[in-house]
C-alpha cells in the first residue's frame, strides 16, 4: 500500500502542483514571519545590550505612590546622592545621566529620526566613554551641541555646521562641536541622538541640578551584584532602586521579545488564514482524485486490502505532499523573511546590523504545519473513500451524497449559522471590552455555518445568474449547469475566496465608518481653528503659548495644561486652560449647568460626575501636587470625548501649584479661519520650528485616520495571500474538473461546440463561482462590520454605520475578475483536448 500510495503520487503530479502551491504560500508565510521576527527581536537585543556595556549597576528614582491627600512624586537624583555613590567601595566611576526630547531640523528644514526616535541628553565631562567621538570635541554651553553620526551621515552635517533644534518649543541654533558613535538602539533604528554638556541639557530638559539616573561603573574585580548590594545599603532606599547592568540587559531583551511577540501574533494570524483557506483546496483536490479512483481503490478492497490500508494509502500521498510543500515553504519563508527586513529600509525604516536568524523552532514549525494540515486535509476524503463498498465503487453508485447526507449537513449548517448570528447580537449589547471574545466566537461559527450551507445557498445564488448566462447561449447554460453540478466542490472552492473577502470588507466598513466618526468628532469638539502640538506629543514649553498669544491674526488662544491632584482619596488629574478664552475654542455639549471655567469654578465630564455624585453647584476640595489644597465649585457637567473628557479648570489657579508647568496643546482661533496664510504665520511666530505640529481640524482627522489606513493596507496586503490561496484553489477546481469531464467535452466538441465556445463555457463558470463566494463575503464582511461597530459606538459616540459601496463594487469585480484570470489555464486545456483521445477517456 506504502509502494501504491507513492506511485499515485507521481503518476498526478500535474493534479497535485495546486495543492503544493496553496500549502507552501501558508507554510512561506509561517516561516517567513518566524524568520522576519527572530531577526528584527536578535538585532534589537544585541543592538540594545551593548548599550549597557558602560552600566555595571543604575541607580532610578523610586515613584512614591499617591496616599490620603498627598499627591504622589518621582524623588529627585541630586549632586549629592552622585557624589554618594561615586565613593560606595567597589565603584570604580559615577555618571549622571540626563535624557529628554530632542528635535533636530535636516538642511531641508523637516524633521531627522522621526517623532518618539529623536532624543537627547547629557555628554559627561570633557570625555564620555559612552559616546567615542569620531570629530571634534565636547561641548561647551547652550550654543554647542554634539550629533551622531548615523544622522550626521543622514542629514549631511558635520562639525562646525549649525544646526536647529528643539526640545519643548523654542527654536535653538547651537553649532555641532563634535560627532559620535554610539549603541543606542533608537538610533541604530533610523532615530537621532543629540548630546549637550551636562548643566545645559539639565536646564533644557527641566532637571535643573539634578539627573534622571546614574550609572555606576564597578572597579576591577567587583561584581555588578556585589556593588549593588553596596549601593543599596549607601543610598535611601526610600528615595532610590537600583538594578543592575545585566538585568537592565535582559529586561531590555524581554520587552524587545514582547514587542515582536504582538507583531508576530498579528502575523501568524493571517498566515493562519492564509492555511485555513488552503484546507479547503486540499480537501478538495483529495475528494476529486479519490472520486476519480474509485474504481481502483474498490479493486484493492477487492483483492484484500482493508479500509484503514486504503486510508493510510491516502494518507501517505497526503503527508508526501505536505512535505514537499514544507521543505518548499521553509526555503520561500526565508527569503521572504530576509526581503521583509530588506524592505523595511526602502520605508525608511533603519534596522540594527545582524545575521538572518533560522531557529529550529522555525523549521520544525514549518515542516509541521505542511505536513499537519495536509494530513488533516485529506483525512476525511480518504475516510470516505475507504468505507465505500467494492461493488458499489465499481458501478459508481456512490457517486451522488444520499438524502440523508445533505439533511444532516444542512441541519448542522443552519445551527452553526444561528449559534453564530445569536452570539454575535449577543455580544453588540455587551461591554466593548467584555464582548471581544464573544465576537470573535460567534464570527468562528457563523462563518462555519455558512461554509456548511454554502452548497445549499449555492443553488439559488447561482440561479439568479442565469438570465446574464443566457446571454451568452449554450456556453453560458453549461456553465450553469457545471456550478451546481456538485454543489459540494462549487461551496468548497467559493468559500476560500469567501473568507479572504469577508474580512477584507469588515475591515473596509469598519476603518470608513471610524473615519467618518473622528471627523465629526473633530468638527463638533472644537471650535478653534489650529491645535498646536509637539511632534512626539511631549509636553510643549509655556512660551510655546504666549508666543502664539501675540501673534499676528490669532483672536483667542488657550493652552491645555495637566496636573496631578487627589479628590475624594483617589489620584485625579485636572485638565488647566485660559477660562476666558475656552467657550471660543471649543465646542462641548453641557448636559447640566454652564460651561463656566474661571476661578475656583470648574466643569467635569459625566462619567466622572456620576462616579462621584457630582453635579452643579457640588463643592470638592482638591489637593496639588505642592501639598496645597483648594476649594473647587462644579460650575456644569459636559459630554467628554476622545478629545475632551475629565476636570478642566482655570491656569490661573492650577499653575501656582505646578513645579514645572508645561502644555499638551494649545488651541488658536484666527480672525480669517483656517488658511494657508494664517497657518504660515503661525509657523513664522514660532520661528519655523520642525518639532512642533500646527494642525487644522482635517489635519487631526487625517492624521487619526492614517492610522487606521496604514493598517487597513497592511490588512489587504497580508490577506492577499489569502486571495492568492484561493485563485490556486479556483484553478485546481477547474483543471481537475476539466480532467474529470473529458468525455462530455470530446462528446460536446464533436457535436458542434467549437473551441472558443469551451473557453467561455470555462470561464463562465469560473466567474460564477468566484461572484458567488464574493457575495457571500461582502455579506458577511458588512454583518461583522455592523457588529463591530455597534461596540465602537459604546466608546466614540460620533460613531455611525458607512456602507463604503465604491470599494465593495471593487471587491466583487475584483472576485470576478479571479474567476477570469483562474480560468485562464483550465480553458485553454479544455480547448485544446483531443476529441477522439476524451471520446475515449473514463
Amino acid at each position: 500500500m506504502f509502494r501504491t500510495a507513492l506511485r499515485n503520487v507521481l503518476a498526478h503530479k500535474a493534479r497535485l502542483l495546486m495543492t503544493v502551491l496553496a500549502v507552501m504560500l501558508g507554510v512561506a508565510f509561517v516561516s517567513g514571519t518566524l524568520v522576519f521576527t527572530n531577526t528584527l527581536s536578535d538585532a534589537y537585543q544585541k543592538s540594545s545590550a551593548k548599550g549597557f556595556d558602560h552600566v555595571d549597576v543604575a541607580v532610578q528614582p523610586k515613584y512614591q505612590d499617591s496616599q490620603g491627600d498627598k499627591v504622589g512624586k518621582t524623588p529627585e537624583l541630586t549632586q549629592a546622592l552622585l557624589d554618594r555613590a561615586a565613593k560606595v567601595p567597589g565603584a570604580a566611576s559615577a555618571t549622571g545621566v540626563v535624557t529628554g526630547f530632542t528635535a533636530v531640523a535636516g538642511k531641508d528644514g523637516e524633521l531627522v529620526g522621526g517623532d518618539w526616535q529623536s532624543a537627547g541628553g547629557n555628554y559627561w565631562g570633557t570625555k564620555d566613554a559612552r559616546y567615542p567621538l569620531v570629530g571634534g570635541h565636547a561641548p561647551h554651553g547652550k550654543g554647542e551641541v554634539l550629533i551622531d553620526s548615523a544622522t550626521a551621515k543622514r542629514a549631511g552635517f558635520k562639525v562646525g555646521d549649525t544646526v536647529r533644534l528643539s526640545v519643548d518649543g523654542p527654536v535653538l541654533t547651537p553649532t555641532i562641536s563634535g560627532i559620535f558613535t554610539t549603541d543606542d538602539g533608537n538610533v541604530a533604528a533610523g532615530g537621532s541622538l543629540t548630546l549637550f554638556d551636562t548643566p545645559t541639557a539639565q536646564s533644557l530638559f527641566g532637571k535643573k541640578g539634578t539627573y534622571d539616573e546614574i550609572d555606576v561603573r564597578a572597579a576591577a574585580g567587583t561584581s555588578q551584584e556585589a556593588l549593588k548590594s553596596a549601593l543599596d545599603k549607601a543610598l535611601p532606599a526610600q528615595l532610590v532602586e537600583t538594578t543592575t547592568g545585566k538585568q537592565l540587559a535582559d529586561d531590555q531583551a524581554t520587552a524587545i521579545a514582547e514587542a515582536m511577540s504582538g507583531m508576530k501574533q498579528m502575523l501568524l494570524v493571517f498566515a493562519g488564514i492564509a492555511l485555513f483557506v488552503g484546507t479547503f483546496i486540499i480537501a478538495n483536490t483529495f475528494t476529486m482524485l479519490v472520486a476519480q479512483r474509485t474504481r481502483e481503490l474498490a479493486l484493492l478492497r477487492a483483492v484484500g486490502a482493508s479500509r484503514r490500508q486504503v486510508t493510510r494509502s491516502v494518507l501517505v500521498e497526503a503527508f508526501a505532499v505536505g512535505t514537499v510543500a514544507g521543505v518548499a515553504g521553509l526555503a520561500a519563508g526565508i527569503g521572504i523573511g530576509a526581503g521583509l527586513r530588506s524592505l523595511l529600509g526602502s520605508f525608511g525604516e533603519t534596522v540594527p546590523d545582524g545575521p538572518l536568524v533560522i531557529s529550529p523552532g522555525t523549521v520544525v514549525a514549518a515542516l509541521a504545519v505542511g505536513i499537519l494540515v495536509t494530513v488533516l486535509a485529506a483525512w476525511l476524503p480518504g475516510r470516505r473513500a475507504a468505507k465505500i463498498p467494492p461493488v458499489a465503487a465499481m458501478s459508481s453508485l456512490h457517486a451522488k451524497a444520499t438524502t440523508k447526507s445533505l439533511v444532516l449537513r444542512n441541519t448542522l449548517g443552519a445551527l452553526f449559522s444561528a449559534a453564530g448570528i445569536a452570539v454575535v447580537l449577543m455580544a453588540t449589547r455587551m461591554d466593548a471590552d467584555a464582548a471581544q471574545g464573544p465576537m470573535g466566537i460567534g464570527a468562528v461559527l457563523l462563518i462555519i455555518g455558512v461554509f456548511v450551507l454554502t452548497p445549499l445557498l449555492s443553488r439559488p445564488l447561482i440561479a439568479a445568474a442565469a438570465p446574464v448566462l443566457r446571454a451568452f447561449g449554450v456556453s453560458g447554460k453549461l456553465a450553469r449547469q457545471n456550478s451546481v453540478r456538485n454543489p459540494r466542490r462549487t461551496a468548497a472552492t467559493a468559500s476560500a475566496l469567501m473568507i479572504g473577502l469577508t474580512l477584507i470588507t469588515g475591515m473596509t466598513v469598519m476603518a470608513g465608518s471610524l473615519q467618518t466618526s473622528i471627523d465629526r468628532l473633530a468638527s463638533s469638539a472644537i471650535r478653534a481653528d489650529y491645535v498646536v502640538s509637539m511632534a512626539n506629543s511631549g509636553p510643549l514649553s509655556p512660551d510655546v503659548a504666549k508666543k502664539l498669544a501675540t501673534a499676528d491674526g490669532v483672536t483667542a488662544s488657550s493652552p491645555l495644561r495637566n496636573g496631578e491632584s487627589r479628590i475624594d482619596g483617589g489620584t485625579q488629574w485636572l485638565t488647566g486652560v485660559d477660562g476666558a478664552a475656552i467657550g471660543k475654542l471649543t465646542d462641548l455639549k453641557v448636559t447640566a449647568g454652564s460651561f463656566t471655567v474661571g476661578g475656583t469654578r470648574i466643569v467635569v465630564d459625566e462619567d466622572r460626575a456620576e462616579k462621584h455624585g457630582w453635579k452643579p453647584g457640588s463643592q470638592l476640595t482638591a489637593h496639588f501636587e505642592d501639598g496645597a489644597a483648594r476649594r473647587l465649585t462644579v460650575a456644569g457637567v459636559y459630554e467628554g470625548n476622545d478629545m475632551f473628557n475629565g476636570i478642566i479648570l482655570d491656569n490661573k489657579v492650577l499653575t501656582p501649584h505646578l513645579a514645572d508647568p508645561a502644555d499638551m496643546q494649545v488651541m488658536v482661533k484666527t480672525a480669517d479661519g483656517a488658511s494657508d496664510a494664517a497657518k504660515d504665520g503661525l509657523e513664522k511666530a514660532l520661528g519655523v520650528n520642525p518639532a512642533i505640529k500646527i494642525q487644522d481640524k482635517q489635519d487631526i482627522s487625517r492624521e487619526i485616520g492614517k492610522m487606521f489606513t496604514q493598517v487597513l493596507n497592511m490588512v489587504y496586503g497580508l490577506l492577499g495571500m489569502a486571495v492568492i490561496v484561493a485563485v490556486l484553489g479556483v484553478v485546481n477546481t477547474l483543471a481537475m474538473s476539466v480532467f474529470e469531464r473529458a468525455q462530455e467535452i470530446g462528446m460536446l466538441r464533436a457535436i458542434g461546440l467549437d473551441r472558443r465556445a469551451v473557453k467561455r463555457m470555462v470561464r463562465l463558470e469560473s466567474l460564477v463561482i468566484s461572484l458567488f463566494g464574493g457575495v457571500l463575503g461582502l455579506g458577511l464582511g458588512v454583518f461583522f462590520g455592523w457588529a463591530a461597530g455597534e461596540l465602537m459606538a459604546t466608546k466614540l459616540p460620533t460613531y455611525e454605520l458607512i456602507l463604503p459601496w465604491g470599494r465593495m463594487t471593487v471587491f466583487l469585480l475584483l472576485a470576478g475578475a479571479v474567476g477570469v484570470l483562474a480560468a485562464l489555464w483550465p480553458a485553454r486545456r479544455a480547448a485544446r483536448m483531443n476529441v477522439l483521445a476524451a471520446i475515449k477517456a473514463e
